[in-house]
């Protein structure tokens, strides 16, 4: 019996949308900060576990959307998680205890990890021949998420509480969510039993294990920066929350505007070119915003960082998606677990550090990634390259 089509126009703009989610989810918390550090009347090393058990809750979700996602397909996966992270959003509007804040954001963390790993694969799927454009023009919705929360909060925090804000982005969520449930989308890849025999498979292949290292260092980087650069220009800079703000949002705003090139470029530039010239970008920013005497040398620093973070996800999940096509929803757990282990400890180093020797000092970690980073991308490079022709997922 023959598949029922799909509109792909209405399956990318779901996931467009989920990952516009994402955006939100991830870059809330890093936004949000200072509010709840003057809110619960908690330290640095106590935010930085906010940020990390975010994170942790993100690559818990990771961990699971794959194989539930190969079996199952995306629909119900999607519409279920998108309703729990409003669910999450409200919880933490309302907050009145540490806990309550703590398991709400650790139930945003998990569903929208499952939301950016379904989108993630979902293009890929359905983007078969130009997988990194399709996933760069995903990665701008990412982006729309992630320059609006600083941007918004910056820009209304001063006229409304912080509950009432994120109380509006809960409810915001709920158009994604119907259309979701509105739409067809692809049949699952397997439709006998779950794929955990290839899942485990896959675990051993070490280029995809390259792979994820790569994605480590980028989901730590772009969680660290994201999280900490708000707080990092009220106390070097001595800016008030809502102008470190803005600040913050130059970081995202650079990152979505480099992906929306990127959807062009990548259809006639490789991705083995444009990783390196992003990763030197990248490098150029933190030394910038690091070291600069002014505020506007800070500034573009701040936005070069995004920048030059844009490729990252694309080029290299693009490459996940290739390789791995037979079984992209299990692959695309893998990377993104050890990603976003990355995700999870990278700022909370970032804050225990940062109460030690100063966040000035303990943000170098950023350069420090992306020197290792360059260097990890070469070896990817060399492994994966004879092996580019080979079935994905093979035994």
């Amino acid at each position: 019996m023959p598949e029922k089509m799909y509109n792909r126009t209405l399956v990318f703009a779901a996931a467009c949308l989920g990952m516009l989610v994402f955006g939100i989810v991830l870059t809330s918390l890093g936004a949000l900060l200072p509010s709840l550090i003057e809110q619960f009347g908690i330290d640095r090393a106590a935010a930085g576990s906010l940020l990390m058990l975010m994170s942790v809750g993100v690559m818990l979700g990771s961990l699971v959307f794959g194989p539930v996602a190969d079996r199952h397909g995306y629909r119900g996966l999607l519409a279920i998680n998108l309703a729990l992270v409003i669910l999450g959003l409200e919880g933490i509007a309302f907050a009145t205890s540490l806990l309550w804040l703590r398991v709400s954001i650790l139930l945003v963390g998990f569903a929208g990890g499952i939301v950016n790993g379904g989108a993630n694969a979902l293009v890929a799927d359905i983007s078969e021949g130009g997988r990194a454009a399709g996933l760069s023009l995903l990665g701008i919705f990412f982006g729309i998420g992630a320059v609006g929360v600083p941007f918004s909060l910056g820009l209304l925090l001063d006229s409304f509480s912080y509950q009432t804000l994120v109380s509006g982005m809960g409810l915001c969520v709920l158009l994604p969510t119907l259309l979701v449930v509105a739409i067809r989308f692809p049949r699952p890849k397997q439709t006998h039993g779950l794929p955990l025999r290839e899942g485990l498979r896959l675990t051993r292949d070490r280029v995809l294990l390259l792979m994820g290292l790569v994605l480590f260092l980028q989901s730590g980087l772009e969680v660290t920066v994201g999280g900490w650069t708000a707080t990092y220009y009220q106390e070097r800079m001595g800016l008030t929350g809502t102008r470190a703000l803005w600040f913050l949002s130059l970081f995202w705003f650079g990152m979505m505007l480099a992906r929306l090139a990127l959807g062009t470029i990548f259809r006639r530039v490789p991705g083995r070119i444009v990783m390196p010239v992003s990763i030197g970008t990248s490098l150029l920013g933190s030394t910038l915003m690091l070291s600069a005497p002014t505020l506007s040398l800070a500034a573009t620093g701040t936005w070069l960082i995004g920048a030059g973070l844009g490729a990252g996800f694309p080029v290299m999940l693009g490459m996940v998606g290739e390789r791995y096509a037979a079984l992209s929803g299990t692959a695309f757990s893998i990377a993104l677990v050890i990603a976003l282990t990355g995700g999870s400890v990278f700022p909370y180093v970032a804050g225990v550090l940062g109460e030690q020797v100063g966040l000035t000092a303990s943000l170098l970690i950023v350069p420090a990634a992306l020197a290792v980073q360059l260097v990890l991308f070469g070896a990817v490079l060399r492994r994966a390259a004879p092996l580019a022709v080979a079935p994905a997922a093979a035994p």
